[in-house]
């Protein structure tokens, strides 16, 4: 006699055949041998539903059947896209090698034809089950690597966030902007963002990069960053090198988020008619990135309150916006802005200093 594996005992099998007596015979062979899970079907329409009940780990398959023929009831596992489908033993009367042929072509793994030696197919069974319990083994360990690449690799984003977020940081201690503007600003930008079409990953990395737009006030001195009177001519050019200082801080990193943050630092202040700063961009030339930071940002500071000037209402701040359209601003995104304008005040209004 041959002794199936332990691990096999409870696997669970489907036989189907339309006569009875094929499947009691085939059920008391089986559990001679210790299965004990196992469903006997008469009728192929239920094969389908059966499988579907509970994972499957082996089915013995009639050929000749009514309603639905071996061949039709493979197609219909096969349109399940299990990618554990369970090995298939044919056993039919039918001879031949077109048989055989368009039998495993179809997804069978094995053939038997009827009658059958009763030690040829308890052979067959056992292999069967033994390679797809190694099959479903292997599948589980990759699924488990799998969660802990999945893991790890949300651990090392996560810690490349709070980097990002701490630099952000390191530039509001340098004037007289607030963390809460950082907010402000970087949500508005991803809400302008959402708004034009772009995708969430899209929209989520400019939520991250945009807090690092000021990054470069780091190496203003105090005398020019905190100056609370107008700054001279000599001083507004120093001070907008912030733009190429905090882009040469994120430079040389094959990383996106530190790039589109690099692109941000240096391009918030160009202006649509090429007037801005540093490099004269003009129009479409500025990138995306440039544009949508550009317009949050100058909306948040005119209404935010500072030390030297008190929050502009909200209807003021709107008439400033649409006034530099065209000159300071993308035409095409201000018109976005002002459609999502409630959406933003919500956004001051909860992170409000």
């Amino acid at each position: 006699m041959i002794a199936p594996a332990e691990t096999t005992h409870n696997n669970r099998i489907l036989i189907v055949d339309d006569e009875p007596v094929n499947l009691k015979l085939l059920d008391k062979m089986l559990r001679a041998e210790g299965y004990i899970n196992l469903v006997s079907i008469s009728d192929p329409r239920q094969v389908r539903e059966a499988y579907c009940a509970e994972p499957t780990d082996l089915i013995l398959l009639d050929i000749n059947m009514p309603f639905l023929n071996g061949y039709e009831v493979m197609a219909q596992l096969k349109e399940l896209e299990d990618p554990l489908l369970p090995p298939i033993l044919v056993l039919t009367a039918q001879t031949g090698k077109e048989f055989l042929m368009k039998a495993l072509s179809e997804g069978a793994r094995d053939f038997l034809s009827k009658p059958f030696n009763r030690y040829e197919l308890l052979a067959r069974v056992r292999n069967l089950l033994d390679a797809h319990s190694a099959l479903r083994l292997m599948f589980d360990q990759k699924g488990i690597l799998e969660e802990m690449v999945s893991k790890r690799t949300a651990e090392v984003v996560q810690s490349r966030l709070e980097i990002v977020q701490r630099l952000g940081r390191a530039s509001e201690y340098r004037d007289n902007e607030t963390g809460r503007h950082i907010l402000r600003m970087s949500h508005c930008a991803a809400l302008l963002a959402r708004q034009i079409g772009w995708s969430e990953e899209r929209c989520n990395l400019l939520l991250h990069a945009s807090p690092m737009h000021d990054l470069g006030k780091i190496g203003i001195s105090d005398t020019i960053l905190l100056k609370p009177a107008r700054l001279t001519d000599e001083e507004r050019t120093i001070m907008e090198t912030h733009t190429t200082i905090g882009a040469d801080i994120l430079s040389g990193s094959n990383n996106e988020l530190l790039e589109t943050a690099r692109i941000i630092a240096l391009t918030h202040h160009e202006k649509w008619d090429g007037s801005g700063y540093p490099c004269k961009l003009a129009g479409q030339a500025i990138p995306l990135e440039g544009r949508i930071s550009a317009i949050v940002d100058v909306f948040d500071a005119l209404t935010s309150e500072r030390p030297y000037k008190k929050a502009w209402p909200v209807d003021e701040a709107v008439a400033e916006i649409q006034k530099l359209k065209g000159t300071h601003f993308d035409p095409e995104l201000v018109e976005h802005f002002l459609t999502i304008l409630p959406e933003v005040q919500n956004i001051q209004q909860k992170f409000s200093e």
